[in-house]
């Protein structure tokens, strides 16, 4: 009697902001970032001024970038060794609160299906590869700026936001060998339908309008994750970092926390 073939791998790729976390990873670490004197309130109301004006006359590609660029130069200079060490700091005290459970356990049901579990996020490598690790996941796909003798020098050397995702989780599947089809994503935005698309298995989370239409007419289903609570037991998993993966980082997740208050408002 011969073996049945063993299947192809597969992965469940996360989304991060709004997904994972109940608010953006840059929220989160806003505090923790003033307090090491790596931010100023100064910066943080430039950050809001400009995501104002996303709000107020939506989204477009050119003011995506226009506001990219001024997040990334507020971290030019930044030694990035501290700025890891900052954001580590925060975990168990600013992220781990702001973890939906019911991620955290869809998370451990993928582990247990024996797929891996790949966060895709437009925030920085830097942010997200300490919170992917605290919940187990195996990769992390993110947006990396340029770093020269351990500073930031403010150039943005990739931005993984809206195709950007799709196109990463296809080099990675290559790489790994997933079957896409068989593999599962999550999101709450409208932006991340690209990398929705491109898995058999699409989930909508707590979704914006225009994400939630998407999903309805295309019978997706929607899941409302409700509950961020601090969870007393966390366990860690080896997190590997293939050549899918972002290397370096700056704080570019307050675009992409932008642009989805823009499409939530229209």
């Amino acid at each position: 009697m011969s073996a049945e073939p063993a299947s192809a791998p597969r992965a469940a790729f996360f989304d991060l902001d709004k997904t994972v976390l109940s608010t953006a990873s840059s929220v989160t670490l806003a505090r923790p970032l003033l307090a090491a004197g790596l931010l100023t309130r100064a910066d943080l109301l430039r950050s809001a001024a400009a995501q104002l004006g996303y709000v107020l006359v939506g989204a477009d590609r050119r003011r995506s970038e226009r506001v990219r660029e001024q997040l990334s130069l507020m971290v030019d200079g930044w030694e990035e060794p501290r700025f890891r060490k900052v954001v580590e700091g925060a975990l168990s005290t600013f992220v781990q609160p702001r973890v939906y459970r019911e991620a955290v356990e869809l998370i451990q049901r993928h582990h247990d299906d024996g797929a891996d579990v790949v966060v895709v996020s437009a925030s920085a490598e830097d942010v997200v590869r300490p919170i992917a690790a605290m919940l187990g996941a195996d990769e992390v796909i993110a947006s990396a700026m340029e770093v020269v003798d351990g500073h930031f020098t403010g150039r943005v050397a990739r931005y993984v936001f809206g195709p950007a995702k799709a196109d990463a989780i296809r080099a990675l599947a290559a790489q790994r060998g997933y079957d896409l089809a068989a593999c599962a994503a999550y999101s709450d935005s409208v932006t991340d339908l690209p990398m929705l698309e491109a898995v058999g298995h699409p989930v909508a989370v707590n979704p914006d309008r225009a994400l939630r239409r998407t999903a309805v007419a295309r019978g997706w289903p929607v899941h409302h994750f409700a509950r961020p609570v601090p969870l007393r037991t966390w366990w860690t998993r080896p997190l590997r970092v293939g050549a899918g993966s972002a290397v370096v980082v700056g704080l570019v997740a307050a675009g992409a926390t932008v642009l989805r208050r823009a499409h939530r408002a229209h």
